[in-house]
């Protein structure tokens, strides 16, 4: 008889009761979880919630996260953060764009000073110079325009009154008017100094020594830089020319007024901001 009870024992009874009741809490928690799963699927916020609050009233899933995982971050006190999250989200992009509009108003400011602080200077640059060629009757000629820019102060000088037509040889009459404007630039030798010679759109007539206009531009605006480096001892390295030929008008050319208008060599004196010293 004892044999008989030990065999009793063995195959049900209270040992049979203890794995029932596991698999019965496990599929309890997986029919819990494919029910959790179908009411995201849906997407029914109020679905969610609900399950949601089943589950923690029933499991305490949230609340026991917590103990159950040595007060882990993210399932303990991460979740208000979590709770954040949207709010981040939506926020992040509103912020980055306040300060890229931030970024573009610093620089437009910055700019406007920038410009204003180039102009100024340009300005006393300029006054400077305007009394300088007046007090050496520079400007009484009418061969001399004064333009100022936020760059530059540039002079404008008649190319007529320099050098004979097709040609880029100073006229013998103009070394004196060079050499008083030599002593004047001397002054700005600290700067940098543009040359740049400009002509009309003639075309060259047949066996001139210059092919084109954009060869005897670069001819006349070498030949006023040869003069102040050579004549003058102005610093080359501060200094440069080019030609521009016919391509930059400033008048018409279908009148000899707007012809001798464009027949020109203009000297650029560049403001600190703008000059760049060559090596």
């Amino acid at each position: 008889m004892a044999r008989k009870k030990k065999k009793q024992s063995e195959g049900g009874g209270a040992g049979a009761a203890d794995w029932m009741q596991t698999f019965s809490d496990l599929m309890n928690l997986l029919l819990c979880f494919f029910v959790l799963l179908f009411s995201m699927s849906t997407v029914d916020a109020q679905k969610f919630e609900e399950v949601a609050a089943s589950l923690k009233a029933s499991y305490s899933i949230f609340d026991g996260g917590a103990a159950s995982l040595s007060e882990g971050s993210l399932i303990s006190s991460g979740i208000s953060q979590l709770n954040d999250l949207d709010d981040y989200y939506e926020n992040m992009g509103t912020n980055q764009d306040e300060s890229e509009e931030t970024d573009v108003e610093d620089m437009e400011e910055f700019e406007e000073i920038r410009q204003e602080e180039m102009i100024e200077e340009s300005e006393q640059i300029g006054e400077e110079l305007q009394g300088d060629l007046e007090m050496n009757g520079l400007l009484s000629e009418g061969s001399i325009d004064i333009e100022i820019t936020a760059q530059y102060v540039m002079l404008n000088l008649s190319g007529t009154a320099l050098f004979d037509s097709s040609s880029a040889d100073i006229k013998d009459e103009s070394y004196e008017f060079l050499n008083k404007l030599g002593n004047v630039l001397k002054k700005y030798d600290d700067y940098q100094i543009e040359i740049v010679g400009h002509t009309d759109s003639r075309p060259m007539a047949s066996g001139a020594k210059y092919k084109n206009n954009m060869l005897l531009s670069q001819a006349r605006a070498y030949t006023i830089f040869e003069y102040l480096v050579n004549d003058k001892d102005m610093d080359a390295k501060t200094m440069k020319c080019t030609g521009r030929g016919e391509y930059e008008p400033i008048a018409t050319n279908t009148t000899a007024e707007g012809r001798a208008q464009n027949r020109r060599v203009e000297i650029r004196i560049y403001n600190s901001y703008s000059t760049t010293t060559a090596d």
